[in-house]
């Protein structure tokens, strides 16, 4: 493939100099003296205006004829997928990794996610994250949420979510795949995720739970780990959320991380995740020590002497395997191994990871990179070679070739590397082996003799007749890893096994020989660091089980497990001050423990799904409509669709369903059985009694008195189903009207008493549901519940039959729609009642498919909110990501930089990443251009860090900015929204925007210019040579741009005053009007105005004293 870069000199385009100027559209506006359009040319499209439109989009009436070689220059002009040869990012030590994702990557990429059952990434994942929990999550803007599922199971989830080789693990057994699209981004997903959590500075807290353990034991235990790597890491974090208190990491170096820190390079794990991963673990209370190298300062059996009751080895392999044939060779005459080039490399391009003096809080020079210059040779086919093979580039190779015995089908290392070493032109050379070195006069290498090798008939590599020479400059060897001697002699009494590895049981971690010290990572045989950090995990717990089990005395051991329950693995979430935050609620009287309930609706279908429901943290839950048994019914089927709103997207995620079901198919009896149950099961999650009868006070009263006995915490009356029912008299027949909403009201009001709290579930199809709602109230209602499903009619085929069909006849009934599709009708009938019907207790439903939903629900005036589309799309399980979402929304009010945040984004979180940022695109000319500054940038950069003191990890992260109010109550939240929510006469039109692109952010689509041309006022020019797009100040801030942008932010809208000082708002008229105008700027709220108010309180005779039913 022919690179860019190369064609330079071929190309008119490329040849350029300096990147070309950009053009510049003149003003279109066509104003004549006093600023009116032409009266007499009002339609024709005038020159100017027809160079704003030159690369407007248009129906093609003819084929384009264009030569080849004009196309080839067009390719190259408009190229953006460039590549980029390893020699160019000298001292570049950029994110290169194909897998990092903005928000709105993860956010795209997330709600590709299907959430399988019994989810295979879910077991692929060696430290068995809820993967599915999780990317759900992202998908819902609640990265509070997905955070914590991952770090729980995974205390370096953030450099798992860099550095794991997914393609074999999570990913290679995603089910998507098996589909044309691909497997998801998981890992991209987890690095987001974390990358966020890290930016909201929230600390973690350990909690002792003595339903685990003895409180003794957690405090007197004293745990020693060696090493400071992902298993020491992730070993004393679950310590340390266990609650021992006296947990000491000692680590050789001067900083934390191990071998993330000083072999990773920067460019796919920066320093700054792996000081903040350990950081996270101290903020449990856990110690670290640095400059403690074991064999030279200690050894296992002095952590005993001095006190340790149980040690963790997490030391990684500190010796290179060297081919004898370099024997004598340093790096003076041209030779390194991974294990002398890789910390180099980290400590010159790291910051941090030089070392500035822990425990003695001083600061040193940043070393410089290894340098290195023309050829380089890398032996080996491992991650750790391609590593170094990448890293070469970034030293100053101008070649680097991989050298390794075997073929490219043999490999050890990941796609996840390999496609990095290809995409920056590294060489590769399989089937050799080192034969001879070759020096020159002064020493220094300057090729190899090689011998060529093949496998021969059965399969065993061996060596050939053939040899080959191999001009060099410098050879690094990554032939693996060993422990030194005198690291083996420091582990007795432990034992290693035949493999050099320390000998533990493969199940718990725990010494064969001694029982008091566990192993885990490179020395106990794990190669990547997703593995360490489930050895550390299950060496905690099994660890913590030998702790309880020795250190309590008067117990047997048999005993202890016993009071404990250690035979199963109970290790506690990740756990911060967002989880203590109380969310529950009252309504009309009746506490929840959370506003989060199942509605009337399928996942209510029957009394055991309820109950699986409330014992995964469901608050309430509203039962299936039933009836008096004469009533019952029978469903027909099809019933159940995808809505069409989603468009050809199938799985989950719908935005819409759409169902012609009726209530439920089982008796009277069978729910007043449910309701005695779940009433005596769970008395802290009220159940809710639906029914439905026809418009007759009889059959009100008898379904009544029928359920009371029950008990159960409220009763909903379904005046409101849109389908079925309404023929039978029932459901949306009455309640679309306000005489009969008022007569059942008072009807059932006299049934149940004077305090006993029930509430009336509107329909969305009436013209004004604000008098309605006002009917239910006086006629006796606690509240009401807003809205039912839209009656709707969800498409046909191309032979116009309707889906759902039933029967031969193909016939169909329009049902009702639910999810996200009805959310705006929701909100609009939620705030319209509460601003008209004060103190009137709301349940809100209709698309609350998250956290944030729900919370726009309350924020509208809604107490509680009832669930259903979410649930169709997933699981019951989706409760956590609601609760953690709505906890993370009221703790974030109580900090004063969390306020600032905007859906769990802080602001300028959408800002441009890029490291130049000169408002350059990025194609082409431009693109070079811009790869051309980053490089110089570099360069200085690299010699500022070389002359310049840095700092350490060891230096604590600032600490979260403290508390300056109480966390919130969610009642207090209950209708925020309320003072914002006005008649359009109200709204300020003296506050114009307009607006403004960040070219930065800008990907050159040109969607806005194109809408606001065909759909707006031509306000955007559009540079033929740049495709950036040049807001005018014809603009008048109608944001549809903003609206059909892809890139999150890339067009935000400002004061017209600050964009466009010199050019105030004028409307524009078309043709001058005629005698004086009302409706201007100083005079637009006139007494023309009618004395309709969308927003105003109907004339309904309600005050607070009369509303009935609040316990």
């Amino acid at each position: 493939m022919l690179r860019l870069s190369s064609l330079a000199t071929r190309s008119p385009l490329l040849r350029a100099s300096a990147v070309p100027a950009f053009s510049s559209h003149p003003h279109p506006r066509r104003h004549y003296a006093g600023g009116h359009i032409d009266p007499q040319n009002v339609t024709k499209v005038t020159p100017a205006e027809v160079e704003l439109f030159k690369v407007h989009q248009r129906v093609r009436d003819s084929p384009v004829v264009r030569s080849s070689t004009q196309a080839r220059a067009d390719k190259l002009r408009w190229k953006r997928n460039m590549e980029y040869h390893g020699k160019e990012r000298h001292a570049i030590f950029d994110d290169i990794k194909h897998s990092t994702l903005t928000e709105r990557g993860a956010l795209r990429e997330a709600t590709r996610c299907l959430r399988c059952a019994d989810a295979p990434c879910q077991k692929s994942c060696p430290t068995s994250i809820d993967v599915k929990a999780f990317i759900s999550a992202i998908a819902n803007r609640n990265y509070y949420s997905a955070a914590k599922m991952i770090m729980s199971d995974n205390p370096v989830g953030l450099t798992c979510g860099m550095v794991c080789p997914t393609s074999d693990l999570c990913v290679g057994s995603c089910n998507l795949a098996a589909t044309e699209e691909g497997a998801i981004n998981i890992h991209g997903l987890q690095q987001f995720a974390v990358e966020r959590f890290m930016e909201m500075n929230i600390e973690q807290k350990g909690q002792v739970d003595p339903a685990r353990g003895s409180p003794a034991v957690f405090e007197k235990a004293r745990i020693a780990l060696v090493g400071g790597g992902p298993a020491s890491i992730s070993c004393a974090s679950f310590l340390g959320r266990l609650g021992y208190k006296n947990v000491t990491v000692f680590e050789r170096e001067q900083f934390p991380g191990g071998l993330s820190a000083s072999e990773i390079p920067g460019y796919r794990l920066p320093m700054n995740a792996v000081e903040w991963e350990a950081n996270f673990m101290r903020q449990l209370g856990v110690d670290v020590q640095y400059n403690k190298e074991f064999g030279k300062d200690f050894t296992v059996q002095s952590l005993k002497d001095e006190g340790y009751d149980a040690v963790f080895m997490g030391i990684g392999l500190p010796a290179a395997k060297i081919d004898p044939v370099f024997s004598g060779f340093t790096s003076k005459s041209g030779f390194f191994t991974s294990k002398s080039f890789l910390p180099n490399v980290s400590k010159g391009s790291k910051a941090g990871c030089s070392g500035s003096g822990c425990g003695t809080g001083g600061a040193i020079e940043m070393p410089p990179l290894p340098s290195l210059k023309g050829h380089v040779v890398v032996l080996g086919a491992g991650d750790t070679a391609f590593d170094c093979a990448t890293s070469a580039f970034r030293c100053g190779a101008d070649r680097v070739t991989m050298l390794f015995r075997q073929g490219f089908g043999q490999m050890r290392a990941v796609p996840e590397e390999t496609e990095l070493a290809r995409d920056e032109q590294c060489e590769f050379m399989p089937f050799s082996i080192t034969k001879e070195v070759m020096r020159g006069a002064d020493g220094h290498i300057n090729g190899l003799r090689l011998a060529r090798t093949r496998f021969d008939d059965a399969g065993k590599l061996v060596e050939t007749e053939d040899r080959v020479t191999l001009e060099c400059d410098y050879v690094i060897s990554a032939f693996g890893a060993q422990l030194e001697g005198g690291v083996e002699e420091a582990l007795g009494p432990a034992t290693l096994n035949a493999w050099g590895k320390m000998d533990v049981d493969e199940a718990t971690m725990q010494g064969k020989s001694v029982p008091w010290v566990f192993a885990g990572g490179d020395c106990a045989g794990s190669t990547i660091t997703v593995e360490a950090a489930n050895d550390g995990k299950t060496a905690a717990w099994n660890m913590h089980r030998f702790l309880q089990e020795t250190l309590q005395s008067g117990s047997s051991a048999d005993a202890v497990r016993a009071e404990y329950a250690l035979d199963k693995p109970r290790l506690p979430m990740m756990h911060t001050a967002v989880d203590e935050v109380d969310i529950s609620v009252e309504l009309a009287g009746v506490r929840m423990p959370n506003p989060f309930g199942l509605a009337s609706a399928p996942p209510c279908t029957s009394g055991s799904m309820i109950r699986r429901a409330f014992e995964q943290g469901w608050g309430f839950a509203v039962t299936k409509t039933f009836c008096v048994d004469r009533d019952l019914i029978t469903n027909v089927s099809p019933r159940i669709i995808r809505g069409s709103t989603t468009g050809p997207l199938y799985g989950p995620s719908q935005t819409s369903f759409m169902n012609i079901e009726l209530i439920t198919e089982k008796t009277l009896a069978y729910w007043v059985r449910v309701c005695e149950e779940l009433r005596a099961d769970f008395p802290n999650q009220p159940i809710i009694a639906s029914i439905m009868a026809s418009y007759t006070r009889e059959d009100w009263h008898e379904l009544v008195e029928k359920t009371l006995p029950s008990n159960p915490h409220a009763i909903e009356l379904n005046l409101s189903c849109p389908h079925g029912m309404g023929e039978r008299g029932m459901g949306q027949a009455c309640g679309q009207n306000e005489e009969m909403v008022r007569n059942i009201c008072s009807w059932v009001r006299e049934a149940v008493g004077p305090d006993y709290p029930f509430f009336a579930k509107l329909t969305p199809s009436v013209t004004d549901i604000r008098t309605v709602a006002a009917a239910a109230v006086e006629g006796g209602a606690t509240g009401v519940t807003a809205i039912n499903t839209v009656s709707s009619l969800q498409g046909l085929n191309s032979q116009g039959i309707p889906w759902p069909h039933v029967g031969d006849e193909k016939l169909t009934t329009y049902g009702g729609m639910s999810g996200n599709a009805v959310r705006p009708m929701a909100l609009k009938a939620i705030s319209s009642i509460a601003s008209s019907l004060p103190g009137v207790p709301i349940m809100g439903t209709g698309g609350a498919d998250s956290a944030d939903a729900t919370r726009q629900m309350i924020h509208c005036g809604a107490t509680a909110v009832q669930i259903c589309s979410s649930i169709q799309n997933e699981d019951f399980s989706v409760i956590q990501d609601y609760i953690a979402g709505l906890q993370w929304h009221l703790y974030s009010q109580s900090r004063p930089d969390l306020r600032e945040w905007v859906d769990q984004s802080p602001p300028g979180a959408h800002a441009s990443k890029l490291t130049v940022k000169d408002h350059l695109p990025r194609f082409g000319v431009y693109e070079l251009e811009r790869r051309n500054r980053r490089k110089a940038m570099a360069e200085k950069e690299q010699f500022a860090k070389a002359h310049s003191s840095v700092g350490h990890a060891d230096v604590p992260e600032a600490p979260p900015p403290a508390q300056d109010r109480p966390v919130p109550s969610l009642q207090s939240e209950i209708g925020l929204a309320l003072n914002h929510i006005a008649n359009f006469t109200d709204l300020d039109i003296e506050k114009q925007v307009v607006a403004h692109v960040d070219e930065d952010t800008c990907i050159n689509c040109g969607r806005c210019y194109l809408a606001c041309n065909d759909s707006g006022y031509q306000a955007i020019a559009f540079d033929a040579e740049s495709h950036l797009p040049t807001i005018t100040d014809n603009c008048t801030g109608c944001t549809l741009c903003a609206s059909v942008c892809p890139v999150i932010d890339c067009i935000t809208m400002e004061p017209r005053e600050e964009i466009f000082p010199d050019s105030p708002f004028e409307a524009h008229r078309g043709i001058p009007p005629e005698g004086e105008v009302v409706g201007t700027l100083a005079g637009q709220k006139d007494k023309r105005v009618s004395d309709y108010a969308p927003v105003k309180r109907p004339k309904v005779s309600i005050d607070e004293s009369q509303i009935k039913g609040k316990h």
